[in-house]
């Protein structure tokens, strides 16, 4: 049949199973949101701003394993999305994002509300796209989807100037493989490869499990733990791959790195063979790579990204791969030979690693006076049994999440890594509830992070998202105040928040429920009543500790063993 440019796209978006699609009109995509009108295959949701359509994408992904999707205007449009597509490309997250463009006789004439939008997100961006003709448009759309899901996934943009969505062209369904000659991703890891790795652990005397968001973003959860279980070996997971291994675990040894624990840093720099499963050995995981790289140990590097193994640290064994197909190898070939291997005794190893866990890094004095924002992290999950899912913004609450919310699952922990860009954790929350409705959803912010986005109350009362706001109000900007206390002499340089709102009157304006705690004996309690209050959205405004800092912490430039465990180190 024939079809407008406009009709093809949203047909596109049906036949590749789109359900929810985030976004904001305006000019250069009318024809697209008139034909969204006349259709009934997905949702629109409408956020706003352009910002929040692309986080919220984001965590659709994030939480659900599918390619999320967002639509904007050219010009502003794009440029206000531009900070959320970079959010996602550092993290690695599979999505669309569609945005219009001036006709495309007046492209390069500085038209109004015209931008370079392929110029402009090239940097950030797996791939894009501009539709120059409207009969290349439904294959365009199909190589879109499967660039950013397969191999390192990653967003990808399609720029469609107005006048290819109102040109019309014939169209149907495009069914079978999708292959593009210059685009290949390796899957199989090595077979010498992988055995080597297999050789190794099996020789190993002080082995680590070092794992990251790859390991979620492949679904290889069930196999890196059938592979931990077998090597008995110590595991640490990023921040990107928490919830990956169960937090509860005793093979767990918590997070690494610039705010992980004693036990996590101390076995990473003391192993003998390192195996990094879908991690980047970035910098606030390693620290100074000098120092890193002090202790002789073997190293192997699983990762889908040839370019991402080697680049910060050498490596003695690549292997290029899709995590969870390497594991599934590694475990038949670890069973296969480990029968006949004399793998030595690893008792002497966990001794060490249990007397450094024994320093209990993350002990934190109680006040009956203060309300500790780790305090207020332990409650809520306890309060959810540890199964909710939780977003967060940016900043000391951010790391607090990280260490005192337990997950157990993968796919839970929903955060902005790479890029650290406040203002994602409520966006963050609209998709995840758009992908799992009726899910238990607890945003962990501050009072700095949250007024970055917070006209999304707006869309979480129209779409009727309820999210619980946990938000550790310490009136400062509190990751900032804590730099500026230990590297600039306490010089509060703009960090202190001096003219906050009200914020139960501003959530109530928008139509939700607010609360304000100032004492520890009322933090369960708060807790307890906002998630009874299940079809509502609630704001709890917790006053918090306003000196509290997070440890342990590795300072800029130092080493992993470097760690100062709290003030009585300064």
């Amino acid at each position: 049949m024939e079809l407008n440019g406009a009709d093809i796209l949203v047909r596109c978006l049906a036949d590749e199973g789109v359900e929810h699609v985030f976004g904001y009109p305006g000019g250069a995509v009318l024809y697209i949101y008139d034909a969204i009108f006349k259709q009934d295959a997905f949702q629109h949701i409408l956020v706003r701003h352009e910002q929040a359509a692309v986080h919220a994408a984001d965590a659709y992904s994030r939480s659900s394993d599918k390619v999320g999707v967002c639509l904007v205007t050219s010009g502003p449009g794009l440029t206000n999305a531009v900070t959320g597509i970079a959010t996602a490309y550092m993290d690695s997250i599979p999505m669309v994002i569609i945005s219009g463009q001036v006709p495309t006789t007046a492209i390069g004439e500085d038209a109004f509300q015209e931008c370079d939008s392929v110029g402009i997100t090239r940097p950030c961006v797996k791939h894009n796209f501009l539709v120059r003709d409207v009969k290349d448009l439904a294959e365009i759309m199909r190589k879109a989807f499967h660039i950013a899901r397969t191999g390192r996934p990653g967003p990808v943009l399609v720029d469609i100037p107005k006048d290819v969505t109102v040109a019309r062209a014939r169209y149907a369904p495009l069914k079978g493989e999708v292959k593009m000659r210059s685009y290949a991703p390796v899957v199989k890891g090595h077979q010498g490869q992988i055995k080597k790795a297999v050789q190794m652990l099996l020789a190993a005397e002080r082995p680590m499990l070092y794992t990251g968001g790859g390991v979620v973003l492949s679904d290889a959860s069930a196999e890196l733990r059938e592979f931990a279980s077998l090597i008995g070996a110590p595991l640490t997971s990023t921040l990107m791959g928490l919830g990956a291994f169960p937090a509860n675990e005793g093979l767990f040894v918590g997070m690494p790195g610039m705010h992980g624990t004693y036990e996590a840093n101390m076995a990473m720099q003391h192993s003998d063979v390192l195996i990094a499963i879908g991690a980047r050995f970035d910098d606030r995981v390693i620290g100074n790579p000098k120092h890193f790289s002090q202790n002789a140990r073997k190293i192997v590097h699983i990762d889908i990204d040839p370019s991402s193994i080697s680049k910060r640290v050498k490596v003695d064994v690549p292997i290029v791969g899709n995590v969870k197909d390497v594991l599934q190898e590694m475990i038949a070939q670890f069973k296969e030979l480990a029968p006949s291997a004399r793998r030595p005794s690893l008792d002497k190893w966990w001794q060490q690693v249990e007397g450094w866990r024994g320093r209990q890094c993350m002990k934190y004095e109680l006040s009956d006076e203060l309300i500790r924002p780790q305090y207020v992290v332990e409650q809520l999950w306890e309060e959810t049994g540890g199964n909710a899912f939780v977003t967060s913004d940016v900043g000391q609450h951010q790391m607090w999440a990280a260490q005192y919310y337990h997950f157990n699952e993968p796919r839970r922990w929903i955060n902005s890594g790479g890029l650290g860009t406040m203002g994602v954790g409520l966006p963050y929350a609209m998709g995840v509830q758009a992908a799992h409705p009726g899910a238990e959803v607890a945003v962990i912010t501050g009072e700095g992070s949250i007024q970055m986005n917070i006209q999304e109350l707006a869309t979480c009362k129209q779409y009727h998202y309820t999210p619980k706001i946990i938000c550790l109000n310490n009136r400062f900007l509190g990751m900032v105040r804590q730099w500026q206390q230990l590297d600039y002499g306490s010089r509060y340089s703009e960090s202190y928040m001096d003219s906050l709102p009200d914020f139960v009157k501003l959530v109530e304006a928008y139509g939700h429920i607010g609360m304000r705690i100032d004492k520890p004996a009322d933090v369960r309690p708060a807790l307890r009543e906002a998630f009874a209050a299940k079809d509502r959205l609630v704001f709890l405004d917790f006053i918090t500790d306003r000196g509290a800092n997070v440890w342990p912490m590795v300072k800029a430039g130092k080493g992993l063993t470097e760690m100062l465990l709290g003030s009585e180190d300064l």
